[in-house]
């Protein structure tokens, strides 16, 4: 069973193990959560059930501009591969926040028969926050549900968090966000047509669309482990303005391009996954292409380097 659902309406389960949280990123925090909601729920032939937000819940209540580390579908796409066998990916909306906790857990309680609800150590629902640990249990002696609340996972001995990651990432320390993550971020789009001006210098690179909503590493260049129809592939990847090219008014957004080591074949239209190990060094602007494109070489072989052992 893998379910992924847009709402509770056609949810219909029974003695569900449930979770509930964003679990933006799906880190080392929230994966201890899923391994003992997994894990307690097989073991009583329950399904394991993870309820989820999207948009963010800060963008939607204060204003915040949050670039995620997860789409929703990527989102789920681990949550499945970590055993869950349905997702709620419910809309977040005002409307929504306002419910009482009394009300939503009873909607809980009619759709998914819920049994148990795991919950981190600082979890609360429902309008202003009402539904703490304390409420929560007591509802549970109502609609005849336990609460179990587990410790936080730390790292360095500060608890891993998905606020902490994002900035991690924005600052472009990738192998910490790893360390953090349990596996590398990565980022997943399309390849659309650039202006080919890497094949007129020899280092043909691919163009990557992004969602909006997802977090990019700081403006530099990485060593990336690129995924093509499940095929790994070395690369390095520039983010940035390229100002070796662009003046200042034609700089608007940052292009995220990859050059992909021992690979020549066509990838537009193609989707490829990033996987980003390390970063390499700031972007910069240089006195003349060819002064690129050494630099460039030089990047390609430390990032072989980084890369030997998949």
């Amino acid at each position: 069973m893998r379910e992924l659902y847009p709402s509770l309406d056609n949810v219909h389960l029974s003695d569900a193990w449930l979770t509930i949280g964003v679990f933006d990123g799906v880190h080392r925090g929230h994966q201890e959560i899923i391994h003992q909601l997994t894990a307690g729920a097989h073991a009583s032939g329950a399904p394991a059930v993870v309820l989820t937000f999207n948009p963010h819940p800060a963008l939607v209540l204060a204003g915040r501009d949050i670039r995620c580390l997860t789409t929703p579908e990527e989102r789920a796409d681990i949550l499945f591969r970590l055993g869950v066998d349905a997702v709620i990916s419910m809309e977040f909306t005002r409307q929504l926040a306002e419910h009482s906790a009394e009300d939503f857990m009873a909607d809980l309680k009619h759709h998914l028969g819920l049994k148990q609800l795991l919950t981190g150590h600082d979890f609360a629902l429902g309008r202003n926050r009402a539904g703490n640990l304390d409420r929560l249990t007591q509802l549970g002696q109502e609609l005849s549900y336990q609460v179990r609340t587990l410790a936080p996972v730390k790292f360095d001995n500060a608890i891993i968090s998905s606020t902490l990651i994002r900035q991690t990432v924005a600052e472009g320390a990738v192998r910490l966000a790893a360390e953090k993550l349990g596996r590398y971020y990565s980022m997943t789009g399309p390849v659309i047509p650039g202006d080919a001006r890497g094949r007129t210098i020899g280092i043909p690179t691919a163009n990557i669309e992004f969602p909006a909503c997802k977090a990019v590493p700081l403006n530099g260049v990485y060593a990336c482990w690129a995924s093509l129809e499940g095929k790994k592939i070395r690369a390095v990847v520039n983010i940035g303005l390229r100002p070796t090219f662009t003046t200042p008014t034609e700089q608007v957004l940052p292009r995220v391009e990859a050059h992909l080591l021992d690979f020549a074949a066509d990838l537009y239209g193609q989707t490829l996954t990033l996987e980003f190990v390390e970063r390499l060094r700031a972007e910069q602007k240089f006195t003349s292409v060819e002064a690129l494109v050494a630099q460039i070489h030089n990047d390609i072989n430390t990032a072989q380097g980084i890369l030997a052992n998949p």
